[in-house]
């Protein structure tokens, strides 16, 4: 069985920082790359940021500067450190979870983010 755990949504003001969790867990493959996914109304997911088991990284040109992407591979937990968000980072989050050979992947439930004064 496959878990995929989202944590720290919320609410915040324009320029404020959020960290979100998303904690893995597998009884049928390796956890190997791990990566974050956003959606607003009216658009389609995208990639925000995505880490391998390696530690290489990947960002949206639109958060590059801003967020920060790390994990613990002995926790499966993979991390996004959000900093000076804006109105139009309000989304869901999904967290993607690949196996080691990125043959199969599952998704989170999401988490929501909301920028608002």
């Amino acid at each position: 069985q496959v878990q995929v755990v989202e944590s720290g949504g919320g609410l915040v003001q324009p320029g404020g920082s959020l960290r979100l969790s998303c904690a893995a867990s597998s009884s049928i493959f390796s956890i190997g790359a791990m990566g974050w996914y956003r959606q607003a109304p009216g658009t389609k997911r995208e990639l925000v940021a995505r880490i391998n088991s390696g530690g290489n990284t990947n960002y949206a040109a639109s958060v590059k500067g801003r967020f920060t992407i790390s994990r613990d591979n002995a926790k499966n937990t993979v991390y996004l450190q959000m900093n000076s968000l804006k109105l139009e980072d309000t989304a869901v989050y999904y967290c993607k979870v690949e196996n080691y050979y990125g043959t199969s992947y599952y998704w989170g439930q999401g988490t929501q983010v909301t920028v608002s004064s």
